[in-house]
């Protein structure tokens, strides 16, 4: 064997050994990240006194009591009532964000009115804000209003431009049409609303895409908002109804709870498999990836 030979078969040694051993890296990344999946998963399977203070991960004696008790609800309320609630707040809000985002966006990037960079830097400095300062003057004026434990106050928000975040993805993508098709609708007689609606829209639909996605999956899993708008359980959606399964009685029932959990992640799941490829198109057009 040559000594260039003994060179190149070092070198393709040293590749394989990196190549492995970053495979097992990864490999045991992914094992601490999906462990606590996993368990979930298998403490809904598990007796519920067998599951506080339990590492295994596999359940000595399955069972589907927990999923039994979960499907018959709590609290006198049918579980079909907490995803009933949640379904109508996710889509009422995807349908508010979207369109409002839409509009905004479209103001604020296709049209030409004094005070319009005063009012997009106002929007952007709301992004700095936490959610955490607005919520005591938020309350106060929607109980003064007589509107808490409505979901008024969850919603109203996403029907009027709120979601800044959203907005601004909307202005940037905006940006990137060209304004020759403004021009050329103009000349067959379209007015801002005829471009907005036969022109921009129709080439927004990867940012609406995804507007529509984090607004579901946000909204299917809020749990702070809800805590603190809603007193009425029929009103829960599934986040605060499985509160319901530790303060409802003093001997908490954490194999339904887990069961529950199970039950509400489903959706999300679906709508993200549903959408993973739109959600990654629109996320690659829209300058969020990085």
């Amino acid at each position: 064997m040559t000594p260039a030979s003994r060179t190149a078969g070092a070198a393709t040694r040293r590749r394989r050994l990196g190549s492995v051993g970053w495979h097992l890296a990864a490999v045991a990344l992914l094992a601490v990240i999906l462990y606590p999946v996993v368990w979930v998963v298998s403490a809904s399977f598990k007796p519920s006194g067998s599951i506080v203070g339990s590492l295994e991960l596999f359940p000595q004696e399955p069972t589907l009591g927990n999923y039994q008790r979960a499907a018959e609800g709590m609290a006198g309320i049918s579980v079909l009532r907490f995803f009933w609630n949640s379904a109508v707040l996710a889509v009422l809000a995807v349908v508010g964000t979207v369109a409002s985002s839409a509009l905004a966006g479209y103001a604020f990037a296709r049209l030409r009115f004094r005070g319009r960079t005063v009012l997009f830097v106002l929007m952007i400095s709301t992004l700095l804000l936490p959610f955490h300062v607005l919520i005591v003057p938020q309350y106060a004026v929607f109980q003064n209003l007589g509107l808490v434990d409505t979901y008024v106050p969850l919603l109203a928000g996403k029907f009027l431009a709120a979601e800044a975040f959203f907005v601004f993805l909307m202005v940037q993508f905006m940006r990137g049409i060209p304004h020759e098709l403004d021009e050329s609708a103009r000349i067959d007689g379209a007015g801002p609303w005829g471009i907005f609606w036969h022109v921009v829209l129709p080439l927004s639909r990867p940012a609406m895409v995804t507007t529509a996605i984090f607004t579901f999956i946000w909204t299917w899993n809020d749990f702070l908002a809800p805590l603190i708008y809603l007193s009425t359980p029929d009103k829960y959606p599934l986040p605060l109804a499985l509160q319901l399964y530790i303060d409802q009685t003093t001997l908490s029932d954490y194999g339904a709870l887990m069961a529950m959990s199970m039950l509400a992640l489903l959706p999300v799941i679906g709508f993200f498999l549903f959408f993973q490829r739109l959600l990654v198109d629109g996320v690659a057009t829209s300058g969020l990836k990085g």
